[in-house]
């Protein structure tokens, strides 16, 4: 159960993994300057080695193989609705742990560049706003405020969704072993 926290002049549910968590790997997306949860994070890849599957929606580049287990990689950019990302020698693919009627599931996702980790405590983090952002309020976590600027503050489970997890999770079991032996992976 969480807390109910006043921020301004609006009242939000803080859940008490919310509380604790107040580390986020920061990154640039398009010019923007976005932040996912340190505790969501398993690691930070070179971008590299992806195999295409067919048939997939825009926004799903691949999979790759890392360590043995099947990847899939999600180009948060076109995920947004925005163009692909264009890849760069600074792009990278952020593996993320995605919680799924309890079970977990790695996913990748491209990023053009990795910043830093911040600490962004729970009284300096906004609710999403109702408007004005270019990606669906329902992705935004909160809008944390450093140095003057806001950094926005995704919400991991929104953005890579269950629907979105169990069409992957389908595709996975279905087609990526035969594309991972095909590709030599």
């Amino acid at each position: 159960m969480g807390a109910l926290v006043e921020r301004g002049n609006r009242q939000m549910v803080v859940e008490k993994e919310d509380e604790e968590q107040n580390q986020y790997l920061t990154f640039q997306l398009g010019g923007e300057m976005f932040a996912i949860g340190i505790l969501n994070i398993k690691e930070i890849i070179e971008y590299g080695s992806l195999t295409e599957v067919p048939m997939m929606p825009e926004f799903i580049r691949g999979v790759i193989n890392l360590r043995g287990s099947v990847v899939p990689v999600v180009d948060l950019s076109a995920r947004f609705g925005r163009k692909r990302t264009e890849i760069t020698r600074r792009t990278c693919i952020v593996i993320i742990e995605v919680e799924t009627n309890d079970e977990r599931h790695d996913v990748g996702v491209v990023v053009d560049s990795v910043s830093e980790v911040l600490e962004i405590a729970a009284g300096e983090i906004e609710p999403p706003p109702s408007f004005g952002t270019r990606i669906r309020a329902d992705f935004i976590h909160g809008m944390g405020k450093v140095n003057g600027k806001f950094v926005i503050i995704l919400s991991v489970n929104n953005v890579l969704s269950l629907d979105d997890l169990a069409m992957l999770e389908h595709a996975t079991v279905a087609d990526v072993p035969l594309l991972m032996e095909s590709a030599g992976a």
